[in-house]
């Protein structure tokens, strides 16, 4: 049992874990702002453009409610294309701003990497261990020639 849950820890504590635990949490709260946008400024605007009505409330009636009075004895069997058009405006928005949320990071890193790339060629290289110790070799037989 020990090794289980040391294992889980280990498991728990790994980097690439807690990063995702963090984007998981983001992206919950991003679709609340998303759902939001689309839920409070995109339809009631939609709804406008198309007389009034909520968007969401659009459907196909495939067979109407039995009633008895005001007794429902089979309800309405409908298609609600409304909703499904507002969640695939949703996705949509979602999609587009990940794409641009990339794109931007994938931007500054392009240029962190230039960046980087041209500090190297401007800083003058080390020589490597090989290169010093020929050199202290040379070095030592001009010193021996010269003693000749």
């Amino acid at each position: 049992m020990r090794k289980f849950i040391s294992e889980f820890k280990e498991f728990a504590m790994k980097g690439n874990v807690v990063d995702m635990a963090v984007g998981v949490i983001i992206g919950a709260a991003f679709g609340k702002i998303v759902s939001s946008l689309v839920n409070d400024i995109i339809m009631p605007l939609i709804g406008v453009v198309t007389g009034g009505m909520n968007f969401t409330d659009y459907k196909w009636v495939i067979q109407k409610a039995v009633m008895d009075g005001q007794e429902v004895l089979k309800p309405e069997v409908t298609m609600n294309w409304g909703a499904w058009v507002q969640t695939v405006v949703d996705f949509l928005i979602v999609a587009f701003c990940i794409f641009v949320m990339i794109k931007f990071i994938n931007n500054v890193r392009k240029r962190m990497e230039k960046q980087e790339a041209e500090e190297v060629a401007a800083a003058p290289a080390e020589p490597t261990k090989e290169e010093q110790l020929l050199t202290e070799i040379r070095d030592l037989l001009k010193a021996n020639q010269e003693k000749k």
